[in-house]
């Protein structure tokens, strides 16, 4: 009988775990952004390579503290493809991250399969939003927009704890 009993308190607290690693995973790091309503959206200009706000409406989007590759985001624009790929800088291999399922309006395989088809096209965000990350934009010709972050090149190699190449920023203390 007893070890009955130590065995069902084992599985219990194995449950209670496991329901408890997936909420903490999935909901309890991510925090709602609120909108500024004027900069939340911002892509790179080819003239000057600074970031620069678009025009944007229905934006949405999660961020946590606990990663800086945990932000997505979504909005639309009315901007055109043609304009953006004329004003705006390229980003060359994209990868959307898969974000939470409750934040619906972000689907990774739906824009990844749009990159690679070229419905949609992406656009550096800002560059080293953190050290070693890209803020990245995708617009599908819809007009639907989505973004996160990725790291980059520079990221890459230094969190893998080689020193920082040539061509990249100096690393930060404390990386």
């Amino acid at each position: 009988m007893t070890g009955k009993i130590l065995a069902g308190l084992i599985v219990a607290t194995a449950l209670i775990a496991g329901v408890a690693m997936y909420y903490l995973q999935v909901y309890a790091f991510y925090d709602t952004v609120s909108a500024s309503g004027q900069d939340d959206v911002e892509m790179t200009l080819l003239a000057t390579g600074e970031p620069e706000a678009i025009l944007y409406e229905d934006f949405e989007a999660i961020d946590s503290t606990s990663s800086p590759i945990r932000y997505r985001a979504c909005f639309t624009t009315s901007q055109s493809l043609p304009m953006m790929t004329e004003t705006y800088e390229a980003y060359d291999h994209a990868v959307p991250l898969v974000a939470p399922g409750w934040f619906g309006c972000f689907d990774a395989k739906e824009v990844g399969k749009a990159l690679e088809t070229g419905e949609a096209l992406a656009f550096l965000g800002t560059k080293n939003i953190e050290y070693g990350i890209d803020r990245v934009v995708a617009v599908m010709s819809d007009g639907r927009g989505f973004v996160w972050h990725q790291i980059n090149k520079c990221g890459e190699v230094v969190f893998d704890g080689k020193p920082a190449p040539e061509n990249c920023p100096p690393k930060p203390e404390g990386l």
